[in-house]
């Protein structure tokens, strides 16, 4: 007697009984809760094991000297610090933040206000694929449009990083849009407000903690790219300059590399040192990103 003839008649049903093909979907269950487990325990090792290494390393180079001074030729291999690098790094990826920040906000603000979604998905599309493409296709491609024959500068690199820079924006600022809450939309265009008026008073000013938030992480992101600054601007002097035009400028990856190809065991402590610089430096923009990013969300959704 089936359980609904058995409910009809008053009569209990009897006892369920776990089939064969119960036991196989839980042992599939746990199975890939396991590897899943197991992924994220790997992931995390690594990540582990990375900082660990460069921190045993290149603590040791760790002062106040290696963070400001200029580095100068010795016999011995380079001597003094990496503020050249670190200057460098600061004004490449600010300008190259300066020249994507535009190209993300208005490339999300079409995707949530303007666009259809028949146009959208291709768009998604093309910022995933620029958002997965390796970089030294980008520098290439930024080599062979602005340096092939006219020599390195810092404002090729930076537009390098700007490329990097623009999927990552637009994504960031496109989740901080499609957050703001749709009520204060209606009630702006219930006043009379233009569309672009609302998008510029309204919704951006509503998102601006995430969009900043995005360009921290953008900018993260970017200041670590070593392959489209060794074909835009791996060719730099030792001291610190200013100029991102018509010369190349010192940053901190190309330093790292150029450091560690080098034939003197002290200058691979360098780059460890400079290595662990780097690390601190993008841990700290990540976490900062991401924490912001959660307040954003929580103080948008509180409205």
């Amino acid at each position: 007697m089936s359980a609904l003839d058995a409910g009809a008649t008053g009569t209990p049903p009897g006892p369920l009984v776990a089939s064969g093909n119960l036991r196989r979907r839980r042992r599939t269950d746990r199975a890939m809760r396991g590897l899943a487990t197991g992924a994220a325990v790997f992931a995390v090792a690594v990540l582990v094991i990375v900082i660990v290494t460069v921190t045993e390393k290149g603590a040791s180079q760790l002062s106040i000297p290696f963070l400001t001074k200029d580095p100068v030729d010795t016999l011995n291999g380079l001597e003094g610090g990496i503020a050249n690098a670190l200057v460098g790094t600061a004004l490449i990826v600010a300008l190259g933040a300066a020249m994507a920040l535009p190209f993300g906000v208005l490339i999300a603000v079409y995707l949530t206000e303007f666009s259809t979604p028949r146009t959208a998905r291709p768009i998604r599309l093309v910022l995933d694929l620029l958002n997965g493409m390796p970089s030294i296709v980008i520098g290439v491609f930024v080599y062979g449009l602005l340096i092939n024959g006219s020599g390195d500068s810092g404002w090729a690199g930076s537009f390098a990083l700007a490329i990097i820079m623009v999927p990552l924006m637009a994504r960031a600022t496109g989740e901080m849009l499609q957050l703001v809450p749709r009520e204060l939309r209606d009630a702006s265009h219930a006043l009379g407000m233009s569309r672009w008026r609302t998008i510029v008073g309204i919704v951006l000013p509503s998102a601006l903690g995430g969009i900043l938030t995005g360009t921290v992480l953008a900018v993260a992101r970017a200041a670590g790219e070593t392959a489209p600054l060794l074909l835009t601007n791996g060719i730099f002097a030792n001291g610190t300059t200013v100029n991102l035009f018509g010369t190349g400028v010192p940053n901190i990856p190309v330093t790292i590399f150029q450091l560690s190809e080098s034939a003197v065991p002290s200058d691979h402590a360098r780059a460890w040192g400079a290595a662990l610089v780097l690390i601190v430096l993008i841990l700290i923009g990540n976490l900062s990103a991401r924490a912001m990013l959660e307040r954003q969300r929580r103080k948008i959704q509180a409205r």
